[in-house]
């Protein structure tokens, strides 16, 4: 027997599997994995752990329930990611690795962004354990969406899984989301010399020539702006924020390195390495006769935009029993690479995107079983014979 939600999200929200760019921090998420493969088998699915090349400690969980996902097309797909973000927990109110049920709601970290949705969808899924499909269903667990997503990088590469839709279970607010913008996250590194203050020919200041690339980074913002547009989105352009930057080690120094990131966010149909070779060279533009060295270099690979028909079969669908209009998010998802994978894809899950990545990070009750409900009713069209 499948045990209660809670008690499966409980003991996913229990398991540390943050994923994060800094190795300090970064944990495996094998112990979730394990969970899911566990309860998954009790169903009867078919149990694969693939292991992500040189990360032992990683790995993605394909479960396919039905007929056999390699030899025969069609199906339908259910994924999610097992990690989550780092945590400060001095800003929680309670332990954020014990999950909290109040005021109709599950905290958690985790709860929301996104290990609430593996109960949801098998308890959808244990509806159909016992009965002929004539299409696969298949669940997918995946590691590292959000850092690297070397998880659903790693799908790509093996090719698998098949079916011809897919759900993303990301907290959507049960809202079909058809697009997203790209992600790029991108540091800009500038070297001089340094020197006393007192007499600035005696270095090259990397702060002042990291202005002057501010200032070239902001022109290009607002031509990106001008140049493409997409009705869908509610912030319509592409957009690019200076986030963070870190410049010298003290006042009476000329200042020898600076380091800037940003955050570029893409539109869909936008050529991703187009836009960053143009803005590496404007950067190099800005930078030049400044006796100074530059490089632009990207903290981990970019999330491509992703877009699918608004009037798809499974969006119409998902938007029908949800009622709910689709839309399009800001953030980015897995979806481009399962979409890359020849499925008809759409985001959609329980939760809502405004309590991911926050302190208190919580799941609401009331999203719980309509998200269960809706989503036995699309294995019901796509898998059942």
């Amino acid at each position: 027997m499948l045990p209660k939600f809670a008690h499966m999200l409980k003991q996913l929200v229990a398991e540390p599997s943050i994923s994060s760019t800094t190795a300090e921090i970064d944990r495996s998420n094998l112990r979730v994995i394990e969970h899911l493969a566990n309860w998954l088998d009790d169903l009867g699915f078919a149990t694969e752990l693939m292991p992500l090349p040189e990360r032992p400690d990683k790995a993605n969980l394909i479960a396919t329930l039905g007929v056999n996902g390699k030899d025969h097309p069609g199906g339908l797909v259910l994924a999610g990611h097992t990690d989550t973000v780092p945590v400060d927990e001095a800003l929680w109110r309670s332990d954020p690795f014990q999950l909290r049920d109040d005021d109709q709601r599950f905290y958690g970290l985790g709860s929301c962004d996104m290990k609430g949705f593996f109960p949801v969808a098998l308890h959808a899924a244990v509806e159909f354990a016992d009965k002929d499909l004539a299409a696969p269903l298949t669940i997918v667990a995946t590691s590292d969406e959000e850092s690297s997503m070397a998880g659903a990088r790693h799908l790509v590469a093996s090719g698998r899984p098949k079916a011809d839709y897919a759900i993303i279970g990301e907290p959507t607010g049960l809202q079909p989301i058809y697009a997203h913008k790209g992600v790029s996250m991108m540091t800009v590194t500038v070297h001089g010399a340094a020197g006393h203050s007192s007499d600035p020919s005696l270095g090259n200041n990397a702060l002042d020539t990291m202005h002057k690339v501010m200032g070239a980074l902001i022109s290009f913002r607002q031509e990106l702006a001008e140049q493409h547009q997409h009705p869908g989105f509610t912030v319509n352009v592409p957009t690019l924020n200076l986030g963070c930057m870190r410049a010298g080690d003290n006042p009476n120094r000329i200042c020898g390195h600076a380091e800037l990131q940003i955050d570029l966010r893409l539109l869909p149909g936008m050529d991703s390495d187009a836009v960053h070779q143009q803005l590496e060279q404007r950067c190099q533009d800005a930078a030049a006769g400044s006796n100074t060295q530059l490089t632009v270099s990207t903290l981990y690979p970019p999330v491509p935009p992703f877009e699918s028909p608004a009037d798809g079969n499974l969006t119409k669908m998902l938007s029908e029993l949800s009622d709910r209009t689709p839309g399009t998010v800001a953030f980015g998802t897995e979806a481009h690479f399962l979409q890359t994978l020849g499925m008809q894809t759409v985001v959609w899950g329980p939760g809502s995107i405004d309590q991911a990545h926050q302190p208190d990070e919580y799941l609401e009750h009331a999203h719980i079983q309509p998200a269960i409900d809706t989503l036995q009713k699309v294995i019901g069209r796509y898998c059942q014979a």
